[in-house]
């Protein structure tokens, strides 16, 4: 297998290409000529990325500096086969195959609705959406609520409505793209950039004031099925809705023109300072409209916001510049500031800055990205050095009391972000421009304990996307099998497991057992020694869980697996694009 040395990979940045480029054409050589064997091509040989250590570091095609090219071992002609296609097995049965997988806590029948288990430790395939493609899916602890390829919303779970065995369907006919959800509401987005919200419980949609609708008929109306309101925010010509986010207690907006606004989201008013409006709470909400009514978050009016986050009690907004604006609760850290007990809520959107980070006058960071969840932010950073090399680093704030931080520690609060080292200045080649590029992340997605992250890879690519996931793992939301919380991030095995016929011999790997003896075989290891890295060796393939990040159905349908992270749950389902 590659056996990548992190440290020589983050020497690689620094290195001259001339004095690589030898290896790296001896290398690509030989894995060209497997990739052969299989019948594909791929342009930019995405073979290094996350392929080594347990932590993520990715192996830029397995150079050591001063030292070998470290390739699969060779093997007979058959092998040699076999081991390349395991890397595109799962995408081509995902393909094949659409579906939900979930795992983790269940006490709210979210996962299992005809299950006693209260957690479920691996993968499980949810039968009802086999073959379908779903437009979003998210999971809370006791209400799942999806959306399918024609839109219309599916809910399930005790909170929802107790003894439900299958996803029934909602609030239909309204095309709806995208949903959140709060401590009690389902927020969803149509497509023609409509705002819809209606309580999870299905007996309070039917007991609320139901809509009086228009049909297609002229002169003809009907009352809908469930109880919703419209939300509607005072926009501007030609302007729309573009994005919307949602904590527990509160909801974000963001429209095409870069404005954000926000709104109360659940039966309990916002009281922390999330909403970013200075001094809003129950007294003093607008007289004479609704507690949920929209409202611009003035304050952020100067700067063009191009994306928005919410956590349990906070929010971020990026702007297209490359600023962030934080503000609410930040009892852990979450916004990105040292925690004070006299001012730990901040009601006006403050800006983060890194300077601290990147104190050099000759290096610039810039971030690209940014995600919440829970009591953490999660910031992409592009950094680009004196020599105009550019790197991608993945950063934390919050609380780590669970490893939600991803960087080897547990801390309680972390004030200033901090990087999560298995995910950054990472490089791959690329064959077109014939150059080394920074490896970035495809998605974050943060749930209320824990996150993943996915790799990303090349759009003419036909291997699979790297996910890892870390943090919380009480109710084996991680997906390792084992109730152990990771402080790193680390990979987990495939969904449908590892065929026997491929095992590893686990004798060639190191590291802690902990796992057991299937995760063992699969290559899902224990790292030994260095906890931030968790660096692993071995001499066979790891056999890792991967998404087919781009593709099609077997009926032509475009369609990307994405994972969702809930709270103390997680899920992979194929999104209909």
């Amino acid at each position: 297998m590659f056996k990548p040395n992190p440290s020589a990979i983050r020497t690689l940045a620094l290195s001259s290409r001339s004095l690589l480029r030898p290896q790296a054409s001896s290398a690509r050589r030989w894995l060209h000529a497997q990739a052969q064997n299989t019948t594909r091509t791929n342009t930019k040989f995405l073979v290094a990325a996350a392929a080594g250590t347990l932590a993520g570091f990715v192996a830029y095609q397995g150079l050591e500096i001063g030292g070998d090219v470290h390739a699969e071992a060779r093997t007979a002609p058959g092998e040699q086969t076999m081991n390349l296609s395991l890397q595109h097995l799962q995408v081509e049965s995902a393909l094949a195959n659409p579906g939900v997988y979930a795992w983790g806590d269940n006490s709210g029948k979210v996962i299992a609705s005809d299950s006693k288990e209260k957690v479920i430790k691996t993968p499980r395939r949810l039968p009802f959406f086999d073959g379908i493609l779903l437009r979003d899916l998210q999971l809370g602890q006791d209400a799942g609520v999806a959306v399918n390829d024609k839109g219309d919303v599916l809910q399930w779970g005790n909170g929802y409505s107790t003894g439900i065995q299958t996803p029934e369907p909602t609030l239909k006919g309204k095309n709806i793209e995208r949903v959140v959800l709060t401590k009690d509401k389902v927020i969803a987005l149509s497509k023609d950039k409509t705002i819809y919200t209606f309580p999870i419980a299905k007996a309070l949609q039917h007991d609320g004031t139901k809509v009086t609708e228009s049909s297609w008929i002229p002169g003809m109306s009907s009352t809908s099925d469930i109880a919703y309101r419209v939300l509607k925010p005072e926009l501007g010509y030609f302007e729309t809705i573009k994005d919307i986010a949602a904590g527990r207690e509160h909801l974000l907006v963001l429209t095409s023109n870069g404005r954000v606004f926000s709104s109360a989201a659940a039966f309990i008013y916002p009281s922390r300072g999330q909403m970013g409006i200075p001094g809003l709470r129950w007294e003093t909400r607008p007289a004479g409209k609704p507690a949920d009514t929209l409202q611009e978050i003035t304050s952020l009016g100067l700067h063009k916001i191009s994306q928005i986050a919410a956590g349990d009690y906070h929010s971020a907004a990026l702007s297209t510049t490359g600023e962030v604006f934080t503000f609410g609760d930040n009892v852990h850290g979450q916004l990105g500031f040292e925690y004070n007990p006299e001012t730990n809520i901040y009601d006006v959107p403050t800006q983060l800055t890194l300077t601290p980070l990147y104190p050099a006058k000759s290096t610039t960071a810039k971030i690209t990205s940014i995600t919440a969840g829970g009591l953490n932010t999660y910031l992409q950073v592009d950094v680009t050095a004196a020599n105009n090399r550019t790197s991608s680093e993945v950063l934390s704030c919050g609380t780590g009391i669970y490893g939600n931080l991803g960087n080897g520690r547990w801390t309680h609060m972390q004030g200033t972000p901090t990087k999560i080292k298995a995910l950054s200045n990472l490089y791959e080649f690329n064959e077109t421009t014939q150059s080394t590029e920074p490896i970035r992340l495809s998605a974050l997605l943060a749930g209320a304990t824990h996150a993943a992250a996915i790799m990303s890879t090349s759009a003419t690519s036909d291997f699979g996307a790297d996910v890892l996931l870390w943090g919380n793992n009480e109710f084996y939301q991680l997906g390792t099998g084992k109730r152990n919380n990771s402080s790193v991030p680390v990979y987990i095995q495939p969904l449908d497991g590892v065929p026997a016929t491929i095992l590893a011999d686990t004798k060639a790997f190191t590291g802690s057992s902990s796992r057991g003896e299937s995760a063992r075989q699969s290559g899902i290891i224990g790292g030994a020694g260095d906890t931030e890295s968790a660096r692993i060796t071995g001499g066979e393939q790891v056999h890792r869980f991967q998404i087919a990040s781009h593709g099609k159905t077997k009926d032509g349908k475009k369609t990307a697996q994405t994972v969702v992270c809930g709270r103390g749950n997680s899920a992979v389902f194929m999104k209909a694009l």
